[in-house]
């Protein structure tokens, strides 16, 4: 491989990276030639919650503030094919490897990525916290293939081929994983082997598909909301299986989830409205009925101009309701201030959840958000 000798102002620029602490400031892609570059980045989420009756006297509201996440992004181009990435992420108590992948770009219609990434899934969770309508993780009522599937904030070990076809319109993802983390209790490969579980090693497979009608969103990741950026008109297909995929210490079972999402965001005169709906099906093979069952959600909101930035109000509506008729819904108010797109953001949602044959409880919060 030829090495072009790095310029001065790039000696100056690494340099300078490597002894300066990370902060929203670190950002930058040094180039090498010969389409070589490193690039590194830095992702802040912040937050003040007031949850109801959880106060450790269990009968006031919490007064808490958290960092809910904190992430280093780190990439590589070996030339306009090959690259890689390697992101971090705090997990609340030790930086953990959020994704670790090689990246293959062989024509913008066919790509393979193998490593540690996220799993095609549907939008909501495909967006994560940093790309979605409001901001912040989904709480895992509806949208549930970050909360009981991969290894560590959904992602996943294997391999998935991607693109974009029909002038970006038309994209696809299908991928092969490990698989073999649904649901409270289910077991891993390597627990079910040392607990005495016997089942066949297969993989998980997971696909999406989804097209455009107006505006093309290219790329692997989804987004949550464009901000006012493009019109959209999308639909999209996400299914998952694994034979004997749910493993118990008492039972085994095939798993299976398949979801449809909508998003329509159109812009308008002094801004832009957007409302996104999706449909879930979750089988555990009756194994795990707390994760057996059929969930939706809708959110609609609305984007306008506020002096230097933007507000956008907006609301939504999630239920989970599993084979063990103990429904979960959780309905959402917030505003949204947008002072640079997704890389700086001030978010305000009202929640209130109910659980069956529990009372219904409330939760507010102030979350931070910063890219760079």
């Amino acid at each position: 491989m030829k090495v072009t000798p790095l310029s001065p102002a790039s000696l100056m620029l690494l340099s300078a990276l490597a002894a300066a602490p990370w902060s929203a400031h670190a950002g930058a892609t040094v180039p090498f030639g010969d389409g070589q570059s490193v690039s590194v980045g830095f992702g802040m989420r912040a937050s003040y919650t007031s949850m109801e009756d959880a106060a450790p006297n269990g009968t006031s509201r919490s007064n808490d503030f958290n960092l809910d996440s904190a992430r280093l992004f780190f990439g590589a181009k070996l030339n306009k094919q090959i690259g890689g990435m390697l992101n971090t992420e705090w997990d609340g108590s030790q930086v953990r490897v959020l994704d670790a992948a090689g990246q293959f770009a062989i024509a913008p219609e066919f790509n393979i990525w193998a490593g540690r990434l996220l799993s095609p899934s549907d939008r909501a969770n495909m967006a994560g916290p940093y790309y979605s309508l409001g901001g912040g993780y989904w709480a895992g009522v509806a949208s549930r293939y970050g909360y009981n599937g991969g290894i560590f904030r959904g992602r996943d070990d294997g391999v998935v081929a991607w693109g974009n076809a029909a002038d970006g319109k038309l994209g696809y993802s299908f991928g092969a994983f490990e698989g073999h983390t649904f649901g409270i209790a289910s077991l891993t490969q390597n627990q079910a082997k040392a607990a005495g579980v016997k089942a066949s090693d297969s993989l998980m497979y997971a696909g999406r598909v989804q097209y455009d009608f107006w505006d093309a969103e290219p790329g692997y990741y989804g987004t949550g909301n464009y901000l006012g950026s493009k019109d959209i008109l999308a639909i999209g297909f996400a299914a998952r299986q694994q034979s004997k995929g749910v493993l118990t210490a008492a039972r085994t079972g095939d798993y299976s989830a398949w979801n449809i999402d909508f998003l329509l965001e159109k812009r308008v005169p002094g801004g832009a409205f957007s409302v996104e709906a999706a449909y879930y099906d979750y089988d555990t093979d009756g194994v795990i009925k707390s994760e057996q069952g059929k969930a939706y959600s809708a959110a609609a909101a609305y984007l306008f101009a506020a002096g230097a930035g933007k507000l956008q109000p907006f609301v939504r509506y999630q239920k989970f309701s599993p084979d063990t008729n103990i429904d979960t819904r959780q309905a959402d108010a917030g505003l949204h201030y947008i002072i640079d797109g997704y890389n700086a953001q001030v978010s305000a949602v009202y929640s209130r959840t109910k659980v069956t044959s529990s009372p219904s409880l409330s939760k507010f919060a102030v979350a931070l958000q910063l890219q760079y």
